[in-house]
């Protein structure tokens, strides 16, 4: 009986990470395959190396923390090992159900809670300082994000270009015995610099992702008594990552535009190293986090503070209710240079296959706070209250039904 639930175990952990792997392959390097910077099949093969390196060093701490310190390792019997996985992977299947990017670490860390106060063993210290990142890290990739929109996006905006290529960046001449690669030759020495960077940034967001997920699939299998080693079940993690990265994940690049059509190439990757970082650094000290939720918070911060720049700080203060209101989302952020100079490629139009217009010889200078448009703004046209509520109610709900449902069920199991 226990040897099978240990194979159930395991088999449950290898869907979680495989859908981990899928999507957030998509997440990181969408772009890079959009831009035609790399294939498929090099994005899956960075996704799944810079994935472990992020699970295998700083992932190690999370795994720390969720497999013996929010409740001791002893509570993860094969069976409770097998219910928290189901309940993991059941937050993937409600996130996917909703569009909304529900954090799967922090609905793994609720199935968690619920074996802990079945049991009597939770560590409520432990879960008063997760709880206060997950509140803190939102507002602090929010903050950043605003701050960025307000006085520093439209600078990079207006210097920084991203092509999009019809070849792909890298080619290959196979005229002689052994294939030999080359740069396109129309990417001029910018298009380089910002190729690289995308690709590296890219590479970043697989080892935030690595270090943050790998515990999601493996934790409860992993600790004293557990039917895994560390070292066993960060390998597992990975394995089950690239079978996502390398399957499903090609059709998350392709269509990776469809739910952020307007996010400009650059807008992402300053979304992908604020978001990155912040997992990151509470990964590092064991922290148990979601990367979409500091990602989309920064989304909304960057088209927050993007849409600012229309007014000064004294009248979004003091708006005026006889003000029209303005439809502003992420798309504030496309439309980041002034009229005459067109912004550079959005995800959506990698995703649609569209050209991106071409740079004007001479680009304006970027308008002054309160010149570039009207300042007829109110704290309604700042971001659309109905995707928030939605987006904030699915953050706190999968965790919280994730502690309802699983304490009845571990109050009959233990």
């Amino acid at each position: 009986m226990v040897s099978l639930l240990t194979v159930a175990g395991v088999v449950v952990a290898v869907f979680v990470g495989f859908n981990i792997g899928g999507s957030s392959t998509g997440v990181a390097f969408g772009p890079a395959v959009g831009s035609r910077l790399v294939r498929k099949t090099t994005a899956a093969t960075l996704f799944v190396g810079f994935g472990f390196l992020g699970a295998w060093t700083v992932g190690r701490n999370v795994i720390a923390t969720m497999s013996s310190s929010i409740v001791p390792a002893t509570q993860f019997t094969p069976i409770a090992s097998v219910a928290v996985l189901f309940f993991t992977g059941v937050s993937l299947l409600i996130s996917n159900l909703y569009g909304v990017p529900a954090s799967t670490s922090m609905t793994a860390v609720g199935a968690i809670v619920g074996l802990g106060l079945a049991s009597d063993t939770l560590n409520r210290a432990l879960m008063f300082v997760i709880v206060s990142a997950w509140i803190v890290a939102p507002l602090v990739s929010f903050t950043i994000g605003l701050v960025v929109g307000r006085y520093i996006y439209p600078y990079l905006d207006r210097y920084v270009a991203f092509t999009t290529f019809n070849l792909h960046f890298i080619q290959l001449d196979r005229s002689g015995t052994i294939p030999r690669p080359y740069i396109n030759p129309n990417a001029s020495p910018q298009d380089i610099v910002g190729s690289l960077s995308v690709v590296t940034i890219a590479c970043y967001m697989a080892f935030s992702a690595g270090a943050s997920n790998a515990a999601n699939a493996v934790a409860p299998l992993v600790g004293e008594g557990g039917s895994l080693t560390v070292n066993q079940g960060v390998l597992l993690a990975v394995g089950a990552f690239g079978l996502g990265s390398f399957t499903i994940a090609r059709r998350t690049l392709e269509t990776v535009g469809d739910d952020i059509t307007e996010l400009p190439i650059l807008a992402s990757l300053i979304v992908s190293i604020v978001g990155g970082t912040v997992i990151t650094i509470l990964s590092y000290f064991g922290i148990p986090a979601s990367l979409a939720v500091s990602t989309t918070s920064t989304i909304i911060g960057l088209g927050w503070g993007r849409a600012s720049r229309a007014a000064a700080l004294a009248e979004l203060a003091t708006p005026a209710p006889d003000r029209p209101e303005l439809d502003v989302t992420t798309g504030a952020l496309v439309t980041s240079r002034v009229e005459e100079a067109p912004a550079s490629p959005t995800i959506g139009d990698l995703a649609r296959h569209e050209e991106s217009p071409e740079e004007p010889e001479e680009i304006p200078d970027v308008p002054e706070i309160g010149a570039e448009g009207p300042a007829d703004l109110d704290e309604r046209s700042l971001f659309n209250p109905n995707a928030a509520k939605r987006i904030v109610t699915m953050w706190v709900l999968t965790p919280s039904l994730a502690v309802v449902a699983s304490y009845p069920v571990f109050t009959v199991l233990l």
